[in-house]
């Protein structure tokens, strides 16, 4: 039998899907990569963990970011579903995850607030709260 050195896929999924497997997978952590002002003030999803990918003012990656998710997710098999505003933030925190051999890490596509409308405004298309999701503001 010979080894391969595949790298895990990331998978994504929309916020109702991701809901719905985190029901079915009670083993489940989903991380909120947002600022900290992002996921206290604007909201998080119920039962989120923070760790946050970039933080102001120099928005530069967290060095801590895959220590800090180690310590709430110590079993690189269970699964591990990142949401952002949007969901490129939470991409980014995936491949590294992936990278740093975690083997199910799952992009929440929308993240929490959705993509911009016509309008410039969020939450009118997609994301977390438009679906009607669980979530709560600290």
């Amino acid at each position: 039998m010979t080894e391969t050195n595949q790298k895990p896929q990331i998978s994504t999924m929309d916020p109702k899907q991701a809901w719905e497997f985190m029901k079915e997978h009670p083993d489940a952590v989903l991380v909120d990569v947002r600022t900290t002002l992002e996921f206290s003030h604007v909201g998080h999803p119920v039962g989120a963990v923070h760790v946050a990918w970039k933080e102001a003012p120099d928005w530069r990656v967290n060095p801590g970011f895959i220590d800090a998710v180690a310590r709430q997710v110590a079993d690189h098999t269970r699964p591990v579903l990142l949401l952002c505003r949007s969901g490129q933030r939470s991409l980014a925190a995936a491949q590294a995850l992936a990278a740093a051999g975690y083997r199910m890490p799952i992009n929440v596509e929308e993240g929490f607030e959705g993509p911009l409308d016509d309008n410039k405004h969020r939450s009118t298309l997609g994301g977390w709260r438009f679906h009607g999701l669980p979530w709560e503001q600290s």
